[in-house]
């Protein structure tokens, strides 16, 4: 199939003015297809081919061997509502305006919004581009169960998280209960997509709802190679002391490392399903394949359960932050590669845009860079710092240095991840650290100025959503 003739010549404008950058392929024939794989709550630690040998991912296994592997892929933020808005859209928190995970009230039902309204997802402009763009699986950015801009296939369950079994999704629209397993329905409905519109170019974006708890059920068949298990990638240090009350009863706990360890399996065997689909169709070398997760997640690292908010203050920690980044396509994209930039959410959808030979209308509020060539095999130049915000928490990271400031009279961290890669010596008050801490606040508030955020004092400016609250009506949930 050809390009239209309005993206055939963006695209041949973009060989003109990149010719070095595009010189190790040729243009492609037809549009590239996308799939797009996110997990909830998944740290990179947690699969084989970032070192975990005995959580069992061999799809995902196979699909870095046959791609290339990101070694420090970061979230911007370490909850899931305000990352995926990131990933959207390329825009910090503070500019799309989800600071944290949206309540039932946001998410669905009259009081609801739509929190992208007004922000150019990457849906939107590969649909204006001729692709035809699907969801199946976990949206939790308002008005779950009716499809959003850009979108010509929705089908969603509502609320973000929740049971696992016969859960109520909606298809187009249509209610649909007794759905079984909900990562197996969701892989099944992903399929299914494949065989409806695999005849033109398509965009389908797979957010799975795995391994996010409730670990209240996983199929026996996913359960069963874990009863043996040493499952040593589950730590126990010493408690940690700012650690939520909600996940303590999952700490030492064996049935929550079995349950966590299953659903990331059930998790691969369904991305492997759909790549058996795109084979079955014979479209494999016409597919990138993207598989990442929202955000990290802690399972005893730090002596805690949970991630940006599993403790109080909220976190940074590297297990919260850091996710698996693979990317994939026969011929396009190195195999086997693994490197090493310092990649972050935001810079997710200029890559995409990038990588696809298609433009978006330009938007200041994007602070991402497209890292498209190093997935051509270039290994380009590039940046030595990442920049993250939850709410009241905003974070420099170096290549071995992280601030963390805090507003609302919550204290401030800086860990030496060369010294202490284990992030478990605050550095702040030290007399050699003083300065760095110094000229990395400095830096981190001239990014967020630059992007039109306001001092971190001020973040609540911002919020569009109802935040969370503990019984005394406080943000942070004291508990």
């Amino acid at each position: 199939m050809s390009l239209p003739d309005a993206s055939r010549r963006r695209f041949l404008s973009t060989l003109a003015a990149a010719p070095v950058a595009l010189s190790a392929q040729s243009a492609p024939r037809k549009k590239t297809n996308v799939v797009f794989f996110m997990t909830d709550d998944h740290g990179a630690w947690a699969m084989g081919a970032y070192g975990c040998k005995d959580i069992h991912t061999p799809n995902l296994d196979r699909l870095a061997a046959r791609g290339t592997l990101f070694t420090n892929a970061f979230s911007c933020t370490p909850v899931c509502s305000p990352s995926r808005a990131t990933f959207f859209t390329g825009k910090l928190p503070s500019h799309h305006g989800v600071q944290d995970f949206l309540l039932a009230e946001d998410s669905v039902g009259p009081d609801s919004i739509r929190f992208l309204e007004g922000h150019t997802s990457f849906a939107d402009v590969l649909k204006a581009n001729g692709y035809l763009c699907g969801l199946v699986g976990k949206w939790h950015l308002g008005h779950d169960t009716e499809a959003q801009s850009g979108f010509d296939d929705w089908c969603t369950a509502p609320k973000g998280s929740g049971p696992y079994k016969d859960v109520e999704f909606f298809d187009n629209g249509v209610s649909v209960k007794n759905t079984g397993f909900k990562t197996d329905f969701v892989g099944a409905r992903a399929a299914r997509f494949v065989d409806e519109h695999h005849d033109q170019p398509f965009c389908l974006t797979v957010p799975f709802f795995a391994p996010h708890d409730p670990f209240d059920y996983q199929p026996e068949k996913y359960r069963r190679p874990y009863y043996d298990s040493e499952l040593s990638c589950f730590p126990l240090p010493a408690p940690n002391p700012q650690r939520r009350g909600r996940h303590v009863p999952h700490w030492n706990n064996r049935e929550a490392n079995i349950s966590y360890s299953a659903l990331v399996s059930a998790v691969d065997a369904n991305v492997g399903l759909v790549l058996d689909k795109l084979d079955e169709h014979g479209l494999t070398d016409d597919t990138v394949i993207i598989f990442t997760a929202d955000h990290g997640y802690n399972c005893g690292h730090h002596g805690f359960w949970g991630k940006g908010n599993g403790t109080i203050p909220f976190n940074m920690y590297e297990e919260s932050i850091r996710v698996p980044l693979i990317w994939a396509h026969p011929n396009r994209i190195p195999a086997g590669k693994r490197v090493a930039p310092m990649v972050s959410s935001y810079d997710f959808f200029p890559t995409l845009l990038d990588y696809l030979g298609v433009e978006a209308p330009p938007e200041p509020q994007r602070v991402g860079r497209s890292y498209a060539p190093f997935l051509r095999g270039e290994n380009p130049a590039w940046r030595s710092e990442l920049y993250f915000e939850f709410g009241y928490v905003r974070s420099i990271r170096t290549e071995n240095l992280k601030l963390v400031d805090r507003a609302e009279g919550w204290p401030n961290e800086l860990f030496d991840l060369e010294d202490d890669p284990g992030e478990q010596t605050n550095r702040i008050g030290f007399g050699p650290y003083r300065q760095q801490a110094a000229e990395l606040r400095t830096r981190m508030n001239s990014f967020f100025e630059k992007a039109g955020a306001p001092p971190l004092d001020d973040w609540r400016s911002t919020v569009k959503q109802h935040l969370p609250m503990d019984a005394d009506g406080y943000y942070s949930w004291k508990e």
